[in-house]
């Protein structure tokens, strides 16, 4: 039986009065208090105030639309029915607008966090992320993760001059790892985030160990996980990925995709209305932590999708990376990876950058393959191993929608 929670009367009613009165939560990040590398641009307006600035820079980002082919969960599905990685970043930003609009906390921040967190993620999702770490980390000793690499891509690649609160958000989202508690730690320097980001290449701890510095940024963390936990189960029943269907524990907050999103905006609001922290009941927080095990073991270490990696996507990275690399050390111009990547970049930034950037092609030649294969959609990565080598003997097959 379906079970849908309410907030507390108290709860609603205090926060009724509180929006009648007009009352400002003391802990929610200020526009006012915005800090960008260069101050001296995008300042805000009444009409572009200062996330809502992120905001239209991420989404009108080249790489903004690439979301729309890369995968969430569920790769080689011809199926228009199942989450890609676009829809992925507006759940996220619809639960975390909830949660923090209830709160009274700046939603303007929250959307720019949710909707840019994931633009550094690799083609073919989490599986995709974890072979670009081991090839880069073979030839570099530095570690890729995709929620840095979503900063490098808003922050380096191309230099928007986002804010501190916002790229903050996205290095820290790091949706693996759920807290029964989540509470900021405010800082506002550039220094200390740039030493964060060089931490996480040369540790591989370190970004397990990621704090927000923002309240904002803690709810888009926490509703990553509410975004993907159901989804997810909703997306393997429609690909019958269960021989028979899989018995999902409940608790308190439920085992369907509405019930999850659902109880888990209450319960968090529910303790943590006036606070300067997020808080879940224990009870909720031991089911949250159980469903995501669940989802681990029933879905995303599901062999026969994993063999298909390990026989042929992976072998396919490799091939790509040590193709890419010997261009990127020779600096072919003939080549693939500078037509459609180095070129491409040094064209769509050229009015961003100061004489005191260094040209991109002069970028670390691990960086810059790294950057082009992050880049990429799946179908795109698929036909650039056809491109690189027409006798390869890897392929990808893809389930098509009448199989």
């Amino acid at each position: 039986m379906s079970q849908y929670h309410n907030l507390s009367e108290e709860v609603q009613k205090r926060i009724m009065e509180d929006r009648k009165k007009h009352v400002v939560n003391p802990y929610a990040f200020r526009d006012e208090d915005v800090l960008r590398r260069d101050m001296s641009h995008d300042k805000a307006n009444f009409w572009r105030p200062a996330f809502v600035r992120d905001t239209e820079k991420i989404m009108h980002l080249p790489y903004y639309n690439r979301y729309a082919d890369k995968t969430q969960v569920f790769s080689l599905y011809k199926n228009d029915d199942i989450s890609r990685r676009s829809q992925h970043v507006q759940l996220v930003s619809r639960i975390a607008r909830n949660i923090g609009s209830l709160l009274g906390l700046n939603v303007d921040l929250i959307e720019a966090i949710s909707l840019g967190h994931d633009i550094g993620h690799t083609p073919f999702g989490h599986a995709g992320e974890r072979i670009l770490n081991d090839l880069y980390h073979g030839e570099t000793g530095r570690y890729f993760n995709h929620n840095i690499h979503s900063a490098r891509v808003l922050d380096k690649i191309f230099p928007l001059n986002l804010s501190l609160q916002t790229l903050d958000g996205i290095i820290c989202h790091n949706g693996e790892m759920e807290m029964q508690r989540y509470e900021p730690k405010p800082y506002a320097d550039f220094s200390v985030f740039d030493k964060k980001i060089e931490g996480c290449y040369r540790n591989q701890e370190a970004n397990k160990k990621l704090i927000p510095a923002t309240l904002e940024a803690c709810v888009m963390r926490v509703s990553d996980i509410i975004a993907y936990l159901g989804k997810d189960r909703q997306d393997a029943m429609k690909l019958n990925l269960f021989d028979k269907e899989p018995n999902f524990t409940v608790g308190k907050i439920g085992s369907t995709n509405a019930e999850i999103i659902n109880n888990m905006i209450v319960n968090i609001v529910e303790n943590s209305y006036g606070k300067p922290y997020l808080k879940m009941d224990t009870d909720y927080f031991n089911a949250f932590s159980q469903g995501k095990k669940e989802n681990y073991r029933l879905i995303y270490g599901n062999e026969t999708v994993d063999k298909i990696y390990k026989e042929q996507i992976n072998p396919m990275f490799e091939a790509i990376y040590y193709k890419l690399l010997q261009d990127a050390k020779n600096l072919d111009k003939n080549s693939i990876l500078y037509r459609h990547h180095i070129d491409y970049i040094g064209k769509l930034t050229h009015y961003y950058r100061n004489e005191n950037q260094i040209l991109y092609e002069e970028s670390d030649p691990n960086d810059i393959v790294v950057d082009y294969m992050a880049s990429m959609t799946d179908d795109y990565f698929v036909d650039l191993y056809k491109e690189l080598f027409p006798d390869g003997k890897y392929e990808v097959k893809y389930i098509g929608y009448f199989e």
